[in-house]
């Protein structure tokens, strides 16, 4: 899990000098970002997006997709969506010597805003569009999306249905594949 968290704030190679499990969450989380962005449903969904948004899709799914997971939790996911939160919480603090340098304002973050749990309510959604939008280093519409990504979210969930319990599926075997090739 920290390896998968951490994932985000990484680039290029990983070192080899990390916790195997936590190479192997990288590992996870970059091919999970792979297949998500090469599946047809996310292409569909992507695609209800007109410019300038289009351009921004690929961040607005990954971030309603987030919203839809948590609002649906006991569908998707293990135990209590506030049972995950804490487990995801206590993780980070425990292991926050491991992080890198750039995701400790992330992990403040997270705790000040009752992440992942949160994600449910599209307050926060809202909060966290216009988070993404002023950190990108160019002016965006992202900040002002909410409105959009309601509007499209019947077709949204739809995607969703579809491509998230294969997702579930593709990951479990590409987690255990991993797992036995890093060393």
């Amino acid at each position: 899990m920290l390896g998968s968290l951490m994932a985000d704030f990484l680039r290029g190679g990983v070192d080899p000098a990390l916790p195997r499990g936590v190479r192997a969450g990288i590992a996870l989380h970059r091919s999970v970002d792979r297949y998500t962005d090469a599946h047809a449903e996310v292409a569909q969904a992507r695609a209800l997006f007109r410019p300038p948004m289009r351009r921004y899709a690929g961040i607005l799914l990954d971030i309603w997709f987030d919203h839809l997971l948590a609002r649906d939790w006991a569908r998707f996911g293990v135990g209590s969506l506030g049972e995950f939160s804490d487990r995801v919480r206590e993780l980070l603090q425990r292991r926050i010597e491991e992080q890198p340098q750039r995701m400790r304002g992330f992990v403040r973050y997270l705790r000040a805003n009752g992440l992942p749990a949160a994600y449910r309510d599209r307050a926060m959604i809202d909060d966290v569009l216009r988070g993404v939008s002023a950190r990108l280093s160019r002016p965006n519409p992202i900040a002002h999306a909410l409105p959009l990504l309601e509007e499209a979210a019947p077709p949204l969930e739809r995607h969703f249905e579809v491509f998230f319990p294969q997702l579930q599926a593709w990951a479990e075997g590409e987690r255990e594949r991993l797992q036995a090739l890093i060393r």
